[in-house]
């Protein structure tokens, strides 16, 4: 049986009140993504790196007519995750899986995708300066998500707040700065979904695990597909060793490699609903 451990124990959702932020605009008729995503009508400032990001949020198909409060996975990318014509090479179709599995499953969680940065994602997704690719911006990224996103989406939709409620999850990029996420800000994230991440850009990530592990209690899914390159399975698979040689829970750490599968949001895609359920 494959566990999904990621976010199981965000539970359903709790009952409260709050309304949805006012002006966020629906994908047009013609796009991929569900009319349960919309895109918040202004960019966000990033503190410290003088740039506005555009921010899409996908709610649970019956958000508008409940009161309930619901878990929250914040996650990198943004653009590939709704909507075909956003994405890079193919869409992670979150929103398509989640409308499923609260249908079928009762899974229930808002979804807050953070669009990356163009020519600034490699430097804004890596927490660790880069010879070659600049000096890293992760940490301000990530401040920008703490302090200026999840407040945001707090107070303006029905969350629940608590760290226990909260995870983070990327690919690629996406899956370095989700690792370094669970690690530096225990106080926020409970829960990360790492996949296929690119170590060897941010290669500190080692020792950073090794002198700073996961919260006991943290839930970490990792994820690789066999056709990514020897040096991102090797890298990974260096990762999954030192973590399960750590004092961490092993029922609290997912690992997967899918042989030959590649580099791409298919891959992701496929894996996504194991994670989360």
């Amino acid at each position: 049986m494959v566990l999904a451990l990621l976010l199981v124990g965000y539970g359903r959702a709790e009952t409260s009140a709050h309304t949805k932020v006012a002006g966020a605009t629906p994908a047009s008729p013609t796009s991929t993504a569900s009319p349960h995503v919309t895109v918040l009508p202004q960019q966000l400032t990033m503190p410290g790196l003088n740039r506005q990001r555009a921010v899409r949020i996908y709610v649970p198909p019956g958000y508008a007519t409940s009161s309930k409060r619901y878990p929250v996975l914040y996650m990198h990318d943004g653009q590939n995750l709704f909507h075909k014509a956003t994405a890079y090479a193919g869409e992670w179709g979150v929103d398509e899986t989640l409308d499923s599995l609260a249908q079928t499953q009762g899974l229930e969680l808002i979804v807050v995708g953070i669009d990356n940065g163009g020519d600034k994602r490699v430097t804004e997704l890596n927490a660790w300066d880069h010879d070659r690719f600049g000096k890293g911006e992760g940490k301000r990224y990530m401040d920008f998500i703490v302090d200026v996103v999840k407040p945001m989406v707090d107070a303006n939709y029905r969350t629940c707040p608590e760290r226990e409620h909260t995870g983070v999850m990327g690919s690629s990029m996406g899956g370095l700065i989700s690792h370094y996420s669970i690690l530096q800000y225990p106080q926020v994230f409970s829960k990360a979904g790492i996949f296929s991440p690119a170590y060897w850009l941010g290669p500190e990530v080692f020792g950073l695990t090794a002198s700073q592990p996961p919260a006991a209690d943290a839930r970490l899914a990792l994820y690789m597909g066999g056709g990514e390159g020897q040096q991102a399975v090797t890298d990974y698979q260096r990762m999954v060793v030192q973590m399960q040689r750590q004092p961490h829970s092993a029922a609290n750490l997912w690992v997967k490699l899918t042989p030959n599968a590649a580099h791409n949001e298919g891959a992701w895609r496929a894996e996504f609903a194991a994670v989360v359920m």
